[in-house]
């Protein structure tokens, strides 16, 4: 009896991180995998959650990138609750190709345009939930 299997959603969450690190650090999946001699499919399942990365490989990605193999399960929380870690925000639908997008504006002018855009349509959203 075949059954499918859907990724844990601790793999997904460490797979996010993952990605958001590669994202922040402009390297392609194809670059991290010969890092970690492994295939770009191997990392874009790894990003997934798809498959699980072994400790060993935990702890190569960690150095590749220059952080504690904790930041890969968890992120820090600051004492209002907000996440320190940015990458923790990657989790939210469109964010990371926002990201990546936002990356790609070389204007300084403009990006903090869509900065202080985003921000106000922040408070807008927050304004009308709050009638």
């Amino acid at each position: 009896m075949a059954s499918s299997r859907l990724p844990d959603p601790y793999d997904r969450e460490v797979g996010l991180r993952i990605r958001a690190l590669r994202v922040s650090r402009k390297m392609s999946q194809t670059e991290l995998g010969e890092q970690l001699g492994v295939t770009f499919q191997q990392v874009q399942k790894y990003e997934l959650g798809a498959n699980r990365v072994s400790a060993g490989r935990l702890r190569r990605i960690a150095e590749i990138f220059g952080v504690a193999v904790s930041t890969l399960f968890q992120a820090e929380q600051e004492q209002d609750g907000r996440a320190r870690d940015a990458s923790a925000h990657l989790r939210t639908p469109g964010a990371p190709q926002l990201l990546e997008a936002y990356a790609q504006i070389r204007d300084r002018d403009l990006r903090r345009n869509l900065v202080e855009l985003a921000e106000r349509i922040v408070l807008i959203s927050r304004r009308s939930n709050a009638n």
